[in-house]
């Protein structure tokens, strides 16, 4: 589909830009073509502007899950985010901790329709409209709230948005939750073949020593 709208793009210019312009126009068609191969085959390519919101939403929504995080837990996990004025109320900290469970939600769905439906039910009430910003001597780039908001709404938006632009470049999938059973912890897949199943190694260490003393300690049957 992306190659048939370049193809007529081009098309059209064809018959309406100077030849000379034609070779610009034709290395944009080429990049476009390469950098869907890349994101698709398999070899994503994981970079700021597509991991900055959904690796937010990992975290909070493991910090949220794990229990009754102090406001200092909440607001040294933004710090780490280079999340800009992080600072952290008793009353902002509850409202953090229940976006988090509403995110953990997006990443625990193991269908791509039903994960895209409760993605869409966190965008409406939070990442509605585009802003263009080039805040701290950054490149330009989009951000789905105003720079002047409050850290709750902030983080919303960045959240939200990142996951849906991740969704966007995965083809809905490289989201989950630990196949470990006591674990609740989810992730952001970017390794090379998108099959992870556990959100550490220790967790799938644990499920193999589990599944070895199982197939070796079966009663036997007479």
């Amino acid at each position: 589909m992306l190659r048939q709208k370049l193809g007529s793009v081009t098309n059209l210019l064809r018959r309406t830009v100077p030849r000379a312009s034609m070779m610009t126009m034709g290395t944009i068609a080429e990049v476009t073509r390469c950098t869907r191969l890349r994101c698709f085959n398999g070899l994503m390519q994981f970079n700021h502007d597509n991991m900055t919101g959904v690796a937010l939403a990992a975290d909070l929504a493991n910090i949220a899950a794990a229990g009754t995080p102090t406001c200092d837990d909440v607001q040294q996990l933004l710090v780490t985010h280079q999340i800009r004025r992080p600072d952290v109320t008793t009353t902002s900290r509850a409202e953090i901790l229940a976006w988090g469970l509403r995110l953990h939600a997006v990443f625990a769905q193991a269908d791509t329709v039903r994960r895209c439906g409760e993605l869409n039910e966190l965008l409406t009430c939070s990442a509605t409209r585009l802003y263009l910003t080039s805040h701290d001597g950054l490149r330009p780039h989009l951000h789905f709230v105003r720079d002047d908001d409050n850290l709750v709404h902030r983080l919303m938006a960045v959240t939200a948005g990142g996951l849906a632009l991740f969704l966007v470049y995965s083809e809905g999938l490289r989201l989950g939750q630990c196949a470990r059973a006591t674990c609740s912890k989810v992730f952001v897949d970017t390794s090379r073949n998108g099959r992870r199943a556990y959100c550490s190694s220790r967790c799938g260490n644990h499920d193999a020593v589990e599944r070895h003393r199982n197939k070796h300690h079966r009663p036997r049957h007479c």
